[in-house]
């Protein structure tokens, strides 16, 4: 079974076709689905070469680059991991026909609460041609038919990718869908497709997601940018806050899991902040602070921050430094200044841990690690659709639960109201 490419069909007939897909692709039984997925996985590595070569002509042409050529580019590495990640979703367990609650009413009416597909998901992204693989692997295993709009910068990586997985015998006509990058217009009738998409998920920049929530006529679940902090108290073990926010800040600074902001409490802040800016800038870090940081740091090339600082995801090699009075003034700050995806307490006071976890208001919330870990592989959902910063349907990463919806099934022996 081939994709459908941009120039065979129109977006709506996509839709259409996607629509009729679904309701086929909810009768599949959990063995069938998880058979399709590890043929899927079989012929991401069989193709691999093939993905590669699609891929080096989107980094060539992109002109991207740092962080950002990282989001886009695809190596034999995570080409293996791209295909565990198929298989693991596969072996996970299948939340469609779950039963939710039941009971019986004195009337005799029998009612339980199931989970079924969504239906139709269509996903907007940009550059990670990664999030082809584990959107379409996450849509399928929940019944769902999905509905893709790459970046225009990936534009070959995702259209390699898709025609790969839609060519695995039993995938039904339509259960993937890609839409033309090459414009907005093919956004645009994505998110006006109300009556034939059920749930839009936007994944990228800020602008992208404002766009999406702002204009959509069909329901979003809206991933979130992440401008996540860490948070080093007074009781802190200095040594794991140095690993912890190392590898926060550098391990991968392109994704949205990766710290942006650095807090400090004031009590240790002369020991603290020039420890960790000196290893901040070795490690090739540009570090932007407070008026305290700055002159802790006396000597240090330190960037002073501007009040929009603290609300940037810089998305690179840049982290900002404030000092701060207590654990209250961080939550505070965090607050005022997160945008709710995931932020981290170093801290050996279990008090002081409980009312950071309680007191901010994100996604993930974490004592004692770092930000980096919020993610559905991490978490062990096999991948994920995206991060959620909202709070309905879902929140934090989401993956096969909350591909789905429910309904009330009432067996009854006759009765009349």
């Amino acid at each position: 079974m081939s994709a459908t490419t941009a120039n065979q069909a129109s977006t709506q007939e996509r839709l259409l076709r996607a629509r009729e897909a679904a309701a086929n692709l909810a009768l599949l039984s959990t063995g069938e689905k998880n058979a399709l997925l590890l043929a899927m996985a079989g012929a991401i590595e069989a193709q691999s070469e093939a993905i590669l070569a699609a891929n080096r002509e989107d980094v060539k042409r992109s002109g991207l680059e740092g962080a950002m050529r990282d989001r886009l580019l695809l190596t034999g590495a995570r080409i293996k991991e791209m295909a565990q990640g198929v298989r693991d979703v596969a072996a996970l367990g299948d939340p469609v026909g779950e039963i939710l609650a039941e009971w019986t009413r004195p009337n005799g009416l029998r009612i339980r609460k199931v989970r079924v597909p969504l239906g139709v998901v269509g996903i907007i992204y940009e550059s990670r041609p990664n999030v082809t693989v584990d959107t379409v692997v996450l849509a399928l295993k929940t019944g769902n038919a999905i509905v893709l709009r790459g970046g225009n910068e990936a534009t070959r990586s995702n259209q390699r990718l898709v025609e790969i997985l839609a060519a695995v015998p039993g995938v039904p006509e339509g259960a993937i869908e890609l839409l033309d990058s090459s414009s907005r217009q093919s956004v645009q009738e994505l998110i006006k497709a109300r009556g034939l998409v059920d749930v839009i998920i936007p994944r990228g920049g800020a602008g992208l997601i404002s766009f999406v929530t702002e204009n959509s006529m069909v329901p979003v679940i809206e991933t979130g940018a992440g401008n996540c902090h860490i948070f080093v108290d007074e009781s802190a073990d200095l040594d794991m806050a140095d690993r912890i926010v190392m590898n926060a800040k550098t391990q991968r600074p392109s994704v949205c899991n990766a710290a942006e902001k650095l807090l400090v409490q004031e009590s240790i802040a002369a020991e603290y902040v020039p420890r960790i800016v000196k290893k901040l800038i070795a490690a090739g870090v540009e570090v932007r602070g407070d008026g305290k940081s700055r002159s802790l740091s006396a000597g240090l090339n330190i960037v002073p921050a501007e009040e929009p600082d603290w609300h940037e995801e810089y998305l690179r090699l840049c982290m900002a430094v404030r000092v701060v009075a207590n654990v209250e003034e961080a939550i505070a700050h965090i607050n005022r200044y997160s945008t709710k995806h995931s932020d981290s307490i170093v801290t050996r006071s279990e008090g002081n841990a409980r009312r950071f976890l309680r007191g901010v208001d994100s996604a993930a919330v974490y004592w004692n690690a770092s930000t980096r870990f919020t993610d559905g592989a991490e978490f062990g959902f096999g991948a994920e659709m995206g991060i959620s910063t909202q709070k309905l349907h879902c929140r934090g990463p989401f993956a096969l639960a909350e591909l789905t919806s429910s309904k009330y099934e009432i067996v009854g022996t006759g009765q009349v109201r």
